[in-house]
């Protein structure tokens, strides 16, 4: 284990981490926000000081090779949490320090759970934060901080594996580091594009379309209104359900459409999530019409035309699958099928190298080729048959790798489930309606461990998680850190090996 480089990369990342600061500390000083930017400096001035000792001198060796990628990324997202939570806690935004990292954790890994009752009294600087810090965790701190670490190119895909959202990462390009340049300039360009395109409606200030714009791209969800996005024009919630479905397509394929490559840009996953998307538009559109269910995050019912129908559902399907968590209608109110669907697309979640969470609709695409696979081999005993995605095998080892996830995946969210239950009833008893237990706790893990945002019941669009104990929000923490980096690398900070010389 190297762990000088492992300091150092720490360093480097806090050290990045007090120049993102200079986001809230600029908007606490175009709004006169004093208490908010004492507490930012404080928080940049603390970075600094831990993460110099750190960098100022470059290890001899700085080889990292997959153990130490795994323990770099895991921690690195932990202190940047750790770390990110202080101007909301110093500020007094946020007082309690658990619900400021429950908040920190939420922005970073694009979660966009929150505990805040009223997001309209928070400072401006303290918002725009909130809304950075799913702008950073949504391509990847470290697959930026890569174009300047001191690795070679296949010491950086080590990091890159670790910290990208799917089953499989390639390079677009031979050097891994032009890889991730061309990945974030892919990243810039959409969210610039997205924010243009916001500030053109007269109802949305700059803030706001900055505010909206960050928070899409990285599917994350914090809003700057009680009401989320329901009190946006139309025009507005439209461009934010075409740019959340845009952030949680595969960004391989808009280099692929960049050089031409059309038809490999429209592979069989984003095929896929595309016919997903639409199927559940149109049948939760057919359900909630039929039902007249549309009904404001006020508790009002609103107008049931078919367009109207329409128009919402599309944003929210597209919401819940990108991960991203906006809502503009109270989807508590819908019918236990529509309740269903939006369960299975919590699931679901986006393509892999997204920026969207969840289980990922190339390892879904796998495993159901898996499956057809054994059915073949039932009644075809002798033949060989790999696993094909796009006319091209995959390794044995790929689909061994796709069903260990599936495994560990269902053995750490039942784990959570069971642990949170337990930690409510001694930790929070009669917190929530005991009849609402059971869906409020099965879907805040689902949220948090897909990164989805909201779930239902307790902790539906219009609520929050502010109700769960300490314990609670370090368990739904945890898991919104290993859904966002894929579980390996969390869990093998608890692996004792890891730690072995």
């Amino acid at each position: 284990m190297n762990h000088k480089m492992i300091r150092y990369t720490l360093g480097v990342i806090l050290s990045f981490e007090a120049v993102f600061l200079l986001i809230p500390i600029i908007t606490a000083l175009c709004y006169g926000e004093w208490d908010a930017l004492f507490a930012t400096l404080l928080t940049a001035a603390i970075c600094l000081a831990i993460s110099l000792p750190f960098i100022a001198k470059q290890p001899k060796t700085t080889e990292v090779f997959a153990k130490e990628g795994f323990v770099i990324v895991s921690l690195s997202w932990i202190v940047l949490s750790f770390f990110g939570c202080l101007p909301f806690f110093f500020s007094r935004s946020i007082p309690n320090f658990i619900d400021a990292f429950f908040e920190t954790v939420s922005g970073f890994t694009t979660t966009g759970s929150s505990i805040i009752p009223s997001v309209e009294d928070m400072p401006k600087s303290m918002l725009i934060w909130r809304s950075f810090t799913h702008w950073i965790g949504g391509m990847g701190v470290l697959v930026f901080v890569m174009a300047i670490l001191p690795l070679s190119g296949a010491q950086n895909m080590h990091i890159m594996r670790a910290e990208s959202p799917g089953p499989t990462v390639s390079k677009l390009v031979p050097r891994v580091k032009k890889t991730a340049s061309i990945l974030y300039l892919i990243y810039i360009a959409l969210t610039v594009l997205m924010f243009f395109m916001l500030v053109f409606d007269p109802g949305i200030t700059v803030f706001e379309a900055i505010n909206t714009a960050m928070a899409t791209a990285g599917t994350g969800g914090f809003g700057f209104r009680n009401d989320s996005m329901f009190s946006m024009s139309s025009y507005v919630q439209i461009i934010v359900t075409v740019f959340m479905l845009l952030f949680s397509l595969n960004f391989n394929s808009y280099y692929l459409i960049l050089k031409g490559k059309i038809r490999d840009a429209f592979n069989t996953e984003i095929i896929v999530f595309l016919c997903i998307v639409v199927s559940a538009i149109a049948i939760i559109t057919a359900d909630v019409y039929l039902n007249n269910s549309l009904v404001s995050p006020s508790g009002e019912a609103i107008n049931g035309s078919f367009g109207n129908v329409l128009k919402h559902v599309s944003f929210n399907v597209g919401s819940i699958i990108s991960t991203t968590g906006f809502g503009t209608v109270d989807f508590q109110h819908w019918s236990a099928l529509s309740h269903f669907i939006l369960i299975m697309l919590m699931f679901c979640g986006a393509c892999a190298g997204s920026t969207g969470g969840g289980f990922k609709v190339s390892r879904i695409v796998i495993l159901f080729k898996a499956m057809l696979r054994e059915f073949g081999n039932l009644i075809h005993p002798n033949q060989v048959k790999k696993v094909s995605i796009d006319d091209k095998p995959l390794d044995n080892s790929a689909v061994h790798s796709v069903l260990t996830y599936l495994t560990t995946y269902v053995f750490i969210f039942f784990g959570s489930l069971l642990l949170l239950f337990v930690g409510e009833s001694v930790f929070n008893p009669g917190a929530v309606d005991p009849s609402a237990n059971f869906m409020t706790n099965f879907t805040a893990v689902t949220a948090c461990f897909n990164n989805i945002g909201p779930g239902l019941e307790a902790v539906g669009p219009t609520q929050n998680f502010a109700h769960f104990s300490p314990v609670g929000k370090l368990i739904l923490s945890f898991d919104m850190l290993a859904g966002r980096l894929e579980l390996f690398p969390m869990l093998i900070l608890f692996t004792p090996s890891t730690w072995k010389k």
